[in-house]
């Protein structure tokens, strides 16, 4: 079977994603394609997916892969980065098993993978799983010796103009399920109105739920314009080594922002800041918490974060999987006793007004009963 469609390139996926349309082909260069980044080329309903590098390294059993492979996105591994100089934005390309034509003619091979030689791939990377996870301890602990001062004192603040003390503070950031955790919190965001605060596409994510952030803290790679106008707090990371990678595209918008010098992830800053100005409580989603998500980041150890969350531990509040905790369904017995109020109600209602206020009260009552 064969797809013919508009190509997309970029080596950056995050990026890409933001230009693909339902039915295109995405060309990246992504070693172990991450869930999230699977999950974003799922959203724009991507006919197939090349890749420069490979899918499945080996190195540790990564999962976005199979996410597209079982949406039958189809997936044509390992072409070669010369696929960047043979390929321009907007071409249209054809694939056909692990070869991929433009104006009939072949201009990169791969293999084609499906869902499962991909759980083959992933089966033999739990195999090796502790040879990660040794590595990755390794690194933590060197970094945890060299950074601890940082982290165990305080981040030197520009003046913070959010108010944080003495409220609860929801700390979003684009990870694993972060849709469906911030989703099933809204009841909690409209009684206890936390600040909102988006770490770089998490700002995004308020957006989509149509909350506005109170604040954006990250080196704002992955965030939109529109949320960088939302009227938030911008608050932009700086490296340890000075370097501010997002500090020329906000002076180029015109936007107001303020810069905060540390090391770790933008996250672990996000929450020291919100601990720092006295937030009540911190409630995270999106985070990242264990092996394979920081692997998946690309990153070799967790020290910041492990540092960050040893620091603000008596007040964070995880809320990763918050929507698998507790479905509830409608119990037979609850819509008996539903149905015994509104009679009840609608009784008195007769008992106690005249013919004609009854009858138009009683529409009321049962088309709130029915939910029309």
């Amino acid at each position: 079977m064969s797809t013919k469609a508009v190509a997309r390139i970029d080596k950056r996926t995050k990026n890409l994603v933001k230009r693909l349309s339902t039915g295109e082909i995405a060309i990246i260069d992504h070693l172990d394609l991450d869930e999230v980044s699977a999950e974003s080329l799922l959203e724009k309903k991507v006919s197939a997916v090349v890749n420069a590098d490979k899918f499945n390294s080996g190195r540790y059993p990564n999962t976005g892969p199979l996410l597209l492979a079982a949406a039958g996105v189809a997936l044509i591994d390992d072409v070669g980065p010369e696929i960047f100089d043979r390929v321009s934005e907007g071409d249209v390309v054809t694939i056909e098993g692990g070869n991929v034509s433009k104006g009939g003619r072949l201009i990169a091979r791969g293999e084609a993978l499906d869902a499962d030689k991909i759980r083959a791939i992933m089966e033999e990377a739990r195999a090796s799983i502790s040879t990660q996870l040794e590595k990755f301890a390794v690194n933590t602990l060197d970094y945890v010796s060299r950074e601890k001062g940082t982290y165990l004192g305080g981040l030197d603040l520009p003046e913070i103009k959010t108010p944080f003390s003495g409220r609860h503070a929801l700390v979003v950031v684009r990870g694993y399920d972060y849709k469906v955790d911030l989703a099933a919190l809204r009841s909690y965001i409209r009684e206890m109105r936390p600040v909102l605060v988006g770490v770089d596409g998490g700002a995004d994510a308020l957006l989509e739920e149509r909350l506005r952030p109170d604040m954006i803290i990250g080196d704002m790679d992955s965030v939109s314009d529109q949320a960088l106008r939302s009227g938030a707090e911008l608050i932009c990371q700086a490296y340890t080594d000075g370097r501010a990678p997002g500090k020329a595209r906000l002076e180029e918008l015109g936007v107001e922002h303020s810069l905060v010098q540390a090391g770790g992830t933008s996250e672990d800053i996000a929450l020291l800041i919100a601990h720092q100005m006295g937030a009540e409580l911190i409630v995270a989603v999106g985070t990242h918490g264990h092996l394979v998500e920081f692997l998946d980041k690309g990153r070799e150890g967790m020290a910041s974060t492990f540092l960050a969350r040893l620091k603000v531990g008596d007040r964070l509040l995880d809320a990763k999987g918050v929507n698998q905790l507790y479905r509830s369904s409608p119990k037979l017995s609850h819509l008996v006793v539903l149905i015994f109020a509104a009679l009840t109600t609608i009784t008195v209602v007769i008992m106690k007004t005249p013919a004609r206020l009854y009858l138009s009260t009683l529409l009321v009552k049962l088309k709130l009963l029915l939910g029309v």
